[in-house]
């Protein structure tokens, strides 16, 4: 049976958005889906594609919201396209950051597939879900389109920037629904079609965006590419241990057995399975860690010990040197560098180089798409 791949948190987190403002209860819609909370706390994380569709489906149950999909589009932002949206703030052109999500929407997770075609003044963007959930399938093409547009018209800094066509495979919602579409997209839909699509002019491809920075956007998709290597290597198996591994260091367990129980097998075969793919599963968990240990320093107050406690370790000491072998820093000293604002410059572009590429402040603050901030470093330096 063809698996769903994942999907990131940042996907995750705009229906989470959406649920918290409709009044939902978050912590049994979480209990319900077999999801632990503490997932949306990481930058990068990455749930089970049958998780996710669960968890639409448990929220559309709960709502009884007709056109959940096309609200939720209502709460978009930069980042729930995960790097991809951050590749697109860099574009010069809409037609830019357009050409942009065929090739990177990977990683913001494997639910659909972007196809384009030109004719004539037209060009058209084709969505194939690979969601089958009857009930979850048109709630999430409504969401992709609707946080397309919304998504378009916040970079292109015009309100009315709208598609001339919509269409969707999903039955009408309503005769007193359907004026929501077309209040929000400003454009004739049609429901019952043959494909899920929507059509643009290409001269509102030309449409200059606010902050382009063609040096950043380059950085951003070599790293965006080392993304899609890793995900291509991954195995399914490689993927769900990873997954297992995350869920047990959110209660501070490290113990392979449980992750072999998790996957249906004893810790030999498991050993085995990996050691065929090139991985061990203590290879695993130290990418693992890592990757959670910074996300709790960057992300909450957690004192250093209790971080260490979470992750499983015995004693602080090693967190210490484990996590400085990495990075070349203390975790206190990695934890100062996020926090201090001399240190790490406030423009959203450079704080997403310093956190994803590995890149110092000094050597991104070259490649930050704000003029504001690379000014205010000038005028710093002028003054001491």
């Amino acid at each position: 049976m063809k698996t769903l791949g994942t999907a990131s948190v940042a996907a995750l987190r705009q229906y989470v958005r959406a649920a918290e403002s409709a009044g939902v209860d978050i912590n049994r819609l979480f209990d319900q889906a077999g999801l632990d909370q503490n997932i949306l706390d990481t930058d990068d994380g990455r749930i089970n594609g049958e998780q996710f569709q669960y968890f639409i489906h448990l929220l559309c149950e709960q709502t009884g919201n007709p056109i959940l999909g096309l609200e939720t589009g209502d709460f978009v932002q930069p980042g729930s396209y995960s790097v991809l949206g951050y590749i697109t703030m860099s574009c010069a052109t809409l037609g830019e950051a357009v050409a942009r999500i065929a090739p990177f929407e990977k990683l913001v997770g494997d639910m659909g597939t972007t196809s384009l075609a030109m004719k004539g003044d037209d060009i058209k963007l084709t969505w194939n879900c690979n969601y089958t959930d009857p009930v979850v399938r048109p709630q999430l093409v409504d969401n992709v389109f609707a946080s397309w547009v919304n998504y378009a018209r916040w970079l292109a800094d015009n309100q009315e920037a709208s598609p001339s066509l919509v269409k969707l495979r999903r039955s009408s919602p309503g005769s007193e629904f359907e004026t929501a579409y077309r209040e929000r997209w400003h454009c004739p839909v049609t429901f019952s079609a043959d494909e899920d699509s929507i059509t643009l002019k290409k001269s509102l491809l030309e449409t200059r965006l606010r902050q382009p920075d063609p040096l950043l956007r380059k950085t951003l998709e070599a790293h965006a590419l080392s993304q899609l290597a890793s995900l291509d290597t991954d195995s399914d198996l490689t993927s769900k241990v990873r997954h297992s591994i995350q869920q047990q260091l959110m209660h501070g367990i490290t113990r392979q057995d449980m992750v072999a129980e998790d996957l249906g097998m004893t810790s030999r075969p498991l050993q085995r399975k990996l050691g065929q793919e090139g991985v061990s599963y203590q290879k695993l968990l130290d990418e693992v860690r890592q990757k959670m240990a910074e996300d709790y320093l960057r992300n909450s107050e957690l004192a250093i010990p209790d971080i260490a406690l979470r992750l499983g370790y015995s004693e602080t000491t090693s967190f210490h040197r484990k996590f400085k072998a990495v990075t070349g820093r203390t975790p206190g000293e990695f934890r100062q560098l996020e926090d201090n604002p001399k240190a790490l410059h406030g423009c959203i572009y450079g704080r997403f180089l310093e956190v994803c590429t590995g890149l110092g402040p000094a050597q991104s603050l070259s490649l930050t798409a704000c003029g504001l901030c690379r000014q205010q470093s000038a005028d710093a330096a002028r003054s001491t």
